[in-house]
C-alpha cells in the first residue's frame, strides 16, 4: 500500500492506516504524506517508511513507484476533495489500483471523467463509503434483496452532528475545518458533500433504489460561510417509494447520529450507527425483532468473508466497518494479481459508480435549493 496525504495531525489518514493494518493483509510501505516534503518525510519516519519512500509530490512517487519492481499494488487517496480527481487520475493512469476518501471529486463533471478513465483501465476503484462495511448494514441490505420488507414505501436517512453550533452565535472555536468551507477546497457543498453523501449512500447500498427527483433546502447558519451548514430534502425514487434526506452539524447535542428507516410493506428496518451492532426490524401484527452481529443467524451477507472479526458479544465499530472496505478491495486486488474470475456477485465494496452517484446527490441538492422550482430531476448516475 501506499498513501497520498493523510500526514502528521491527519486524523482521516489515521483511520485509513488503521483500517488497512487490521487484517494483516496490507502493508504501507510508501507515500507522499503532504505537499509539504519536509512533513512527508518526518511523516515517512513516523510510520517506519524506507526514506527513499517517503516522497516530496505524488507525481514523484507515481513515477518513481511504477519503475520499481517491489511497487506497490495499491495507492490510498486521503487528500482535500479538490485534489481526489488530479491523484487518482495520476496513479490509474500510472497502473495501480486506489482506494480513495469521498466524495471522489470536487464536482459531478469530474466524477464522470474519472468514472470513464477507470471503466478504460484495468485496476481497482474502491471507495471509503465506510457506513456500508458494518455487518448490520450489510443484513439490512440482504433482507431488503430477499424481500423481507416486501414493497418498500419509504426510506428515512438522517446523518445530525452538532460539533459546530456554537460557531451559529460567533462563540464556537471555527470547529468546521476552514477547507471545508471554501467551495474552492470543498465543492459546491459543506454539509451534504461531507455527511449528506453519506445518507444518501447508505439509502442506495441498503435498498438499491435511485432517486428520481428532489426538492431541497440548504442553509448556512453560521454568518459568513459560502457552502451549507444543513440540509433537508424531499425526495421521490424509481418505483415509487418516497423519503427524506436530512444532515446537519449544528444540530445541538447529536454526534454523530447517522441513521436509517427503510419501511416496506411486509415489515420495516432501522439502524443506527451509534449502536451499529444491532438492526431493528418492525412489524404491524408482530413484536419488533433485535438482530444483533456475531450470531450464528445473521446471514451470510454480514458474518462471512471476513466481515465480522469477533464473536457474538463482542461489539465491533467505526474502524471495523472502514477496515471491512479495505478487506474486499485487497481481495479483488489479490483476485487480479493472481489472474482469479471475480466472485459470483462481485465484490463488496463502493465503487467508482457510488462516487458518481455522491456528486449528482450533491449537485441536485445544491441547484434545487439555489432553485424557484423546487423539485428537479435527479442527474444521471
Amino acid at each position: 500500500m501506499g498513501m497520498v496525504g493523510g500526514g502528521r495531525g491527519a486524523f482521516i489518514g489515521q483511520v485509513h492506516r488503521m483500517a488497512a493494518n487490521l487484517d494483516g493483509k496490507i502493508e504501507l510501505v510508501a507515500g507522499c504524506f503532504s505537499s509539504d516534503p519536509e512533513k512527508s518525510k518526518l511523516s515517512g519516519e513516523d510510520f517506519f517508511i524506507d526514506p527513499d519512500r517517503a516522497y516530496g509530490s505524488y507525481q514523484e512517487m507515481a513515477e518513481k513507484e511504477a519503475a520499481r519492481e517491489d511497487k506497490v499494488d495499491f495507492v490510498s487517496i486521503v487528500v482535500q476533495n479538490c485534489l481526489h480527481f488530479e491523484v487518482a487520475k495520476c496513479f490509474i493512469e500510472a497502473g495501480f489500483n486506489v482506494i480513495c476518501d469521498k466524495p471522489m471529486t470536487l464536482s459531478y463533471e469530474e466524477a464522470l471523467e474519472l468514472r470513464e478513465i477507470v471503466n478504460k483501465s484495468d485496476q481497482v476503484f474502491a471507495l471509503t463509503h465506510n457506513y456500508t462495511g458494518y455487518p448490520m448494514v450489510k443484513q439490512a441490505k440482504h433482507m431488503v434483496k430477499n424481500g423481507e420488507l416486501g414493497r418498500i414505501l419509504k426510506i428515512v436517512a438522517e446523518y445530525p452532528q452538532g460539533y459546530a453550533v456554537g460557531d451559529v452565535e460567533g462563540d464556537g472555536q471555527g470547529k468546521i475545518n476552514n477547507w471545508r468551507s471554501d467551495p474552492k477546497i470543498a465543492g459546491i457543498s459543506n454539509c451534504m458533500g461531507d455527511i449528506g453523501t453519506h445518507a444518501h449512500n447508505l439509502i442506495r447500498y441498503i435498498t438499491g433504489l435511485e432517486v428520481e427527483e428532489i426538492c431541497s433546502d440548504l442553509t448556512a447558519f453560521i454568518p459568513g460561510r459560502e457552502l451549507d451548514d444543513d440540509g433537508n430534502n424531499l425526495v421521490r425514487f424509481e418505483g415509487g417509494a418516497k423519503g427524506i434526506i436530512h444532515a446537519s452539524q449544528i444540530s445541538n447535542g447529536d454526534e454523530n447520529a447517522l441513521n436509517i428507516r427503510v419501511y416496506g410493506t411486509k415489515a420495516s428496518l432501522e439502524w443506527h450507527q451509534e449502536d451499529p451492532n444491532e438492526l431493528i426490524v418492525k412489524y404491524a401484527n408482530a413484536p419488533r425483532k433485535i438482530y444483533r452481529r456475531g450470531n450464528d443467524y445473521i446471514s451470510e451477507a454480514a458474518s462471512g468473508h471476513g466481515f465480522t472479526r469477533t464473536p457474538f458479544a463482542h461489539p465491533e465499530g467505526f474502524i471495523e466497518a472502514f477496515a471491512n472496505i479495505y478487506l474486499a478491495a485487497a481481495q479483488a486486488m489479490a483476485d487480479k494479481i493472481d489472474g482469479k474470475p471475480a466472485p459470483e456477485g462481485g465484490y463488496d465494496f463502493p465503487g467508482v459508480d457510488d462516487g458518481v452517484a455522491g456528486l449528482a446527490f450533491i449537485k441536485a441538492t445544491v441547484e434545487s435549493s439555489a432553485s424557484d422550482q423546487k423539485w428537479i430531476q435527479f442527474p444521471k448516475i
